[in-house]
């Protein structure tokens, strides 16, 4: 009986556990703590912090228990994530979602966006130099693009070992967005820059939104088609919301498929940084490379509207630049806010939207051009 009694203890987590679990767990905790007191993107951080809290209880390898052993129910659920398939579905409800009208009555709104992406480039020459194999890099450089799903999808392609630090350091940056982005763009903009108004935006017609998500879904695909499971379920959704006809299927998709895609994708990615697979020095690296990526990528949407206004004729506020980032709505609020505190009758939402939806697109683009080019 004793040795029945010692033989259940010694499979207990807490005979298991080490010091490396104690800290994940204490991550965990924190993220959620973020999420309800401090109501930081409580929509990602709360799955995140639980599933964190779900990989790091140590159970006894051979159980098939945990995330990483074939068969188990975690294991199963990580196939979403490793395949694309959540991501995916996320896009799906983010098309659903989001009104590109602002961005087709200013499609110059738009090189914005892409200029935001020159922060993934950079760090992938960055990365590089630091050691990580050239699909490390890849995967690493897209938490430049602030797109949570878009870099799961292409580390998963790519680098499945560092799926959990990458989707960790995305989400957490995307998390981090009122700390990181109003100090570049204090610093990198003038006072008299950020007073800057905007034109008040045309009126876009009906036609004008049904045709933008066929026509941009094949123009973007034709160019990167390794982007095709991303952007064609972004533009689909789209089509789904502008067309009128489908409704109650753009309300499935913009409601029950994106919450039921986000929490498994969240939980399931907080449950990949088992400790023992996590805490490595890579991760550490991989955290440094993508704020550097985050903040190249937001000084680079400023930087580039400021070289802009030296052309236009009708000048752009260069907080939009940094909207550019794909991270929605959290950027443009951001760029928003900043606007107001310099002038609280100067509304700059509806345009810093336009650059925040490009920059959707523009990471979706680079992720595929990253796949077809390092596969």
């Amino acid at each position: 009986m004793l040795d029945l009694l010692l033989k259940f203890l010694s499979n207990t987590g807490y005979v298991l556990a080490d010091y490396r679990y104690v800290i994940m767990i204490c991550i965990g905790l924190i993220f959620i703590y973020l999420a309800i007191a401090k109501k930081c993107e409580p929509l990602l951080l709360v799955p995140i912090g639980f599933g964190i809290l779900l990989g790091n209880v140590p159970v006894f390898h051979g159980f098939g228990l945990g995330l990483y052993e074939d068969g188990s129910v975690l294991h199963l659920l990580y196939f979403g994530v490793t395949t694309g398939v959540y991501p995916s579905l996320v896009f799906l409800g983010l098309g659903a979602m989001t009104d590109f009208s602002s961005l087709l009555a200013r499609p110059v709104l738009m090189l914005l966006g892409a200029a935001a992406q020159v922060g993934i480039f950079f760090t992938l020459l960055g990365a590089i130099s630091f050691g990580f194999e050239p699909k490390e890099a890849a995967s690493i450089a897209m938490i430049g693009g602030a797109d949570g799903p878009t870099s799961i999808f292409l580390t998963a392609r790519l680098a499945p070992h560092l799926l959990g630090s990458v989707a960790i350091a995305a989400y957490s940056y995307m998390a981090l967005i009122p700390v990181i982005q109003p100090p570049i763009m204090k610093l990198l903009t003038t006072h008299n820059e950020r007073l800057i108004r905007m034109e008040e935006l045309r009126e876009v017609s009906k036609t004008e939104k049904i045709i933008f998500p066929i026509a941009a879904f094949l123009l973007c695909c034709f160019l990167a088609p390794a982007a095709l499971p991303l952007l064609g379920m972004l533009f689909f959704g789209n089509l789904l919301k502008e067309c009128t006809v489908t409704e109650r299927l753009a309300n499935t998709a913009r409601t029950a498929v994106i919450d039921f895609a986000t929490i498994l994708l969240g939980v399931i990615v907080g449950a990949s940084t088992q400790a023992d697979m996590f805490l490595t020095h890579q991760s550490i690296g991989i955290f440094v490379l993508g704020a550097i990526a985050f903040s190249i990528a937001t000084a680079s949407g400023v930087i580039f509207a400021k070289i802009m206004n030296l052309f236009l004729k009708e000048k752009i506020n260069p907080l939009l630049g940094a909207a550019g980032v794909s991270a929605v709505p959290g950027s443009a609020r951001e760029a928003h806010l900043m606007g107001l505190k310099e002038d609280n009758t100067n509304f700059l939402l509806m345009h810093a939207i336009a650059c925040n939806s490009s920059g959707v697109i523009g990471s979706a683009i680079s992720a595929g051009v990253l796949w077809s080019f390092f596969s």
